[in-house]
């Protein structure tokens, strides 16, 4: 049976985006006033994990069910941390 790679391609798009992110607020040196790079690193250990469960997922039939299930949860914290981090970079930039 074939698996579905949907939260493999979101959580390895978005896992970019984190880490553009935390480049970004680097260079830019708005890192040291904004914890939004603390919570985008979070978001990116997250997504990071997610792939890596999702990975697995679709190489290992007999556990892939529940490998899928943590990578789907584990997605959605990630995504819901990055957008943290970008809701702090915008209201601490006011």
């Amino acid at each position: 049976m074939q698996r579905p790679t949907h939260i493999l391609n979101a959580a390895s798009n978005l896992l970019g985006i984190a880490l553009l992110i935390i480049a970004g607020l680097n260079v830019s040196h708005i890192a040291d006033k904004s914890f939004a790079d603390e919570i985008a690193w979070i978001a990116a250990v997250c997504l990071a994990g997610s792939c890596l469960l999702s990975y697995l997922a679709l190489r290992h039939e007999r556990r892939g069910a529940v490998a899928e299930l943590w990578a789907d949860r584990i997605f959605l914290a990630g995504l819901a941390t990055l957008i943290g981090s970008i809701v702090v970079l915008a209201i601490g930039n006011r």
